[in-house]
């Protein structure tokens, strides 16, 4: 459980995982929307509801009637705090104990709200402080800041001739890991659009050429690669 200095309260479980979805929805939107939280946790909204106002009283999030609900700034870091837990134990259980990329999440999952603080700085020092997971997400270090990758884009945005390399793979769903996996899409790998048509892209990798929908395209981010 993470002890959070501005309530001098444990939150629960849950109070961490609804701190952690309202930051995913709130990366593109300036407000996650109740029902977005409902289905992101498989809650009723009438529960989820009930959790937000208990977490504003905690002073974690801010809530607008019929609009939505952001973190505060202490709600923030507490997000932060599990996602750090959340990746360096992928990280570990890929590392350490084997574990494929496509079985790290869930077994995260479980262990992100139980761990020390203490665990957790000597497990990022046996790591060497990796700054991303295996899935390639950025991990936030000890001061809760992410690592700056200001060249970072999703492949889908790019254009017929664009060579880059894979810097993420933007998706827990193990089928589509395993796909990507099989396929050689993978951190490190690089690759070339060679066909952009409405519904899919064309790539090269390894000389072999893929076809590739826009629904998995836009899971994948991709970095130019330097001359």
């Amino acid at each position: 459980m993470i002890l959070f200095d501005m309530t001098k309260k444990i939150l629960s479980e849950a109070q961490e995982d609804y701190l952690k979805q309202i930051y995913f929805l709130t990366e593109t939107l300036p407000l996650a929307g109740t029902q977005a939280l409902a289905d992101k946790l498989g809650v009723a909204p009438a529960s989820v509801t009930v959790m937000i106002q208990k977490l504003g009283d905690m002073g974690l999030v801010e809530y607008e009637q019929y609009k939505g609900v952001r973190l505060s700034d202490s709600g923030l870091a507490a997000a932060l705090e599990l996602l750090r837990h959340h990746r360096l134990l992928e990280t570990f259980l890929h590392q350490a104990l084997g574990y494929g990329w496509d079985e790290v999440h869930e077994e995260a999952e479980k262990l992100e709200h139980y761990i020390s603080e203490t665990f957790e700085a000597r497990m990022a020092a046996w790591l060497g402080h990796p700054s991303r997971d295996p899935h390639g997400d950025p991990i936030p270090d000890s001061n809760l800041k992410f690592p700056l990758h200001p060249e970072e884009t999703r492949l889908i945005d790019h254009l017929v001739g664009f060579e880059g390399r894979i810097v993420r793979v933007g998706t827990q769903d193990r089928d589509e890991l395993n796909l990507f996996r099989q396929l050689g899409l993978v951190p490190g790998a690089t690759l070339s659009v060679l066909e952009a048509t409405d519904d899919a892209l064309r790539v090269q990798l390894n000389k072999e050429p893929y076809l590739l929908p826009h629904s998995l395209a836009q899971k994948l981010w991709v970095e130019k690669e330097s001359l």
